[in-house]
């Protein structure tokens, strides 16, 4: 008997800043999108730090600081939930948040001094560019990008069923 390959799962990335309101709420249609396609749907997380947001650019290079320990997601959630935080206490809280999860603060720290980070986030930021974002948060699925910077309602749906038909493609 041979094994079947799995179909690869269908991508939905997520332009996200991670110092925006608008990206945590969003978060409510992440969770809901993972229990409904599981891995059949890949999420990922890219960067677009608002220049309105003076700690987003910060932040978005201590998640990836976080990817490479590990815990991305999990840093990128608990981080959008302290977003006012962030606001009012700077960038403190990344270190904050880094030790809350158990992660190695002091790499994080590092890793702001030494901008190890620098290239992925100019690269996402670039490429959102490229492709038309100008807000945060933006969805792509498909070849389909769908703008949540103005308002979030109805793109659950719309990413269902775009989700659905290329998920059904894939077998």
């Amino acid at each position: 008997m041979s094994e079947t390959t799995p179909p690869a799962p269908v991508v939905l990335d997520i332009w996200c800043d991670l110092q925006c309101p608008d990206c945590h709420q969003a978060l409510t249609d992440v969770h809901a999108l993972r229990a409904r396609y599981g891995d059949r749907l890949d999420v990922r997380l890219r960067h677009f730090p608002l220049e309105r947001h003076k700690h987003a650019y910060a932040a978005a290079q201590a998640a990836e600081e976080a990817y490479a320990q590990g815990v991305g997601w999990p840093y990128a959630e608990a981080l959008l939930a302290r977003t006012a935080d962030l606001a009012r206490a700077g960038e403190s809280v990344l270190l904050d948040v880094a030790r809350e999860l158990g992660l190695d603060a002091e790499e994080f720290d590092t890793a702001l001094i030494d901008g190890r980070h620098l290239l992925i986030v100019d690269a996402d930021q670039a490429e959102g560019k490229a492709i038309g974002v100008t807000g945060t948060p933006t969805y792509v699925i498909g070849d389909e990008r769908l703008d949540g910077g103005k308002s979030q309602e109805g793109l659950r749906a719309r990413i269902e069923e775009i989700a659905d038909r290329l998920v059904a493609a894939r077998g």
